[in-house]
């Protein structure tokens, strides 16, 4: 019970110190863009990797629309 009571006294300690709550907020932050990164990443590769077949393939409606989209990200670069 004095172990229960030590606890709950160390969350509010915890609650209350404006630096712990500031850097726990920054860190969740921090990681929450990170694992956005990594995801965008990953489904990104993935959706590039299953288009370039369709893109090969040489299908009127789909490749037209791909080589737009190249075309703007290249003048978008420039």
């Amino acid at each position: 019970m004095e172990e229960e009571l030590r606890a709950i006294l160390r969350v509010l300690n915890d609650m209350n110190d404006r630096r712990s709550r500031l850097l726990n907020a920054f860190l969740s932050g921090v990681l929450r863009g990170i694992g956005v990164m990594l995801g965008f990443a990953v489904i990104g590769t993935a959706l590039v990797w299953l288009l370039q077949p369709i893109a090969r393939a040489n299908l009127p409606v789909i490749s037209d629309f791909l080589a737009q989209v190249v075309t703007m990200v290249q003048l978008r670069i420039q």
